[in-house]
């Protein structure tokens, strides 16, 4: 059934169920030769938000048969193209009703039972390892490049993303005293989950300079009221799109957990877009800087001057 990784019970094992989903869906060619297949447009399906936003770069968005709900940019990534659902929620009839010949996932892509029958279909897949550090970063570029066919120009946008985080790292180092960040991913019966070291979150709050006041969780995990009160944060950071986003400063700091942090002191809240802030893909060097200066204003933090390369 549509949305469903289960293979029905007509078929045996999920490799029977792959293959007769190929020759449902079209990936069998349709009786077409080899040599014709062998020189069709390349098809991708696309489960991953930075990946999408690489290949819009690069140009070859017209190669894309389906995107994930996390392809938010370019915001017609999600108009123009089919959706095969959320990244972690995936469904493998889904994708391969719009019969890719290849595959691109990122890591976390699921779930395991999707990803398994995608597998076995036959259908090329590749996974894209999704570095939080501006090497993980490079390196992500040049890989959904070399996936794609398209190495040369992947490698160009590669260099230019390495050119703005050394920008970004020459102003991170004139910041002299560096501040305490929370990052808030959302609140559950008025519990905080935040974002902890090894996390996206504490990666870009790196970036921008600043010192994760979760540091002590790993993941994305609640963190009790005491918890906060002691981690201290100058900052609470959140996204524009979370589950949160209609809180006020003035009503997340009157809660116990924030009204005693020295954030609440000037209701220091920073909103940025949920995937700018943390896709770690081409435009990161830019949302770091662009934290920095929310973080650090009386720095008048500039803009990245590598940021207006073509």
């Amino acid at each position: 059934m549509p949305g469903s990784s289960t293979p029905p019970a007509s078929f045996r094992t999920r490799r029977e169920f792959a293959a007769a989903a190929l020759i449902l869906l079209g990936g069998s060619g349709l009786g077409l030769p080899m040599s014709v297949l062998a020189q069709a447009p390349e098809r991708i399906a696309v489960a991953g938000g930075v990946i999408t936003e690489v290949i819009y770069a690069l140009g070859l968005q017209d190669r894309i048969v389906g995107v994930d709900t996390t392809s938010q940019f370019p915001p017609e990534a999600l108009k123009e193209k089919p959706n095969v659902g959320y990244v972690r929620a995936l469904s493998a009839e889904g994708v391969l009703s719009l019969k890719p010949t290849l595959i691109l996932v990122i890591d976390g892509a699921g779930p395991p039972d999707a990803v398994s029958l995608l597998n076995e279909s036959g259908v090329k897949i590749v996974r894209i390892a999704d570095g939080l550090t501006p090497d993980g970063v490079v390196t992500k570029i040049a890989a959904i490049g070399a996936a794609i066919g398209a190495g040369a120009p992947a490698e160009r946008l590669a260099a230019q993303t390495k050119a703005r985080f050394d920008e970004l790292a020459a102003l991170r180092a004139g910041i002299a005293k560096k501040k305490r960040v929370l990052f808030l991913l959302s609140l559950q019966n008025g519990r905080a989950m935040v974002g902890g070291r090894n996390s996206s979150a504490d990666g870009i709050i790196a970036l921008a300079g600043g010192i994760n006041a979760a540091e002590a969780i790993e993941g994305y995990k609640p963190m009790t009221d005491e918890a906060i009160a002691a981690a201290a944060p100058d900052i609470v950071l959140m996204m524009r799109n979370s589950s949160a986003h209609n809180l006020t400063p003035d009503e997340l700091f009157a809660m116990p957990s924030f009204a005693q942090t020295p954030a609440a002191a000037s209701k220091q809240l920073v909103r940025m877009d949920g995937l700018y802030l943390l896709g770690f893909g081409p435009r990161t060097p830019m949302a770091a800087r662009d934290l920095m200066a929310a973080i650090y204003p009386e720095a008048a933090i500039p803009p990245l001057k590598t940021a207006a390369a073509p």
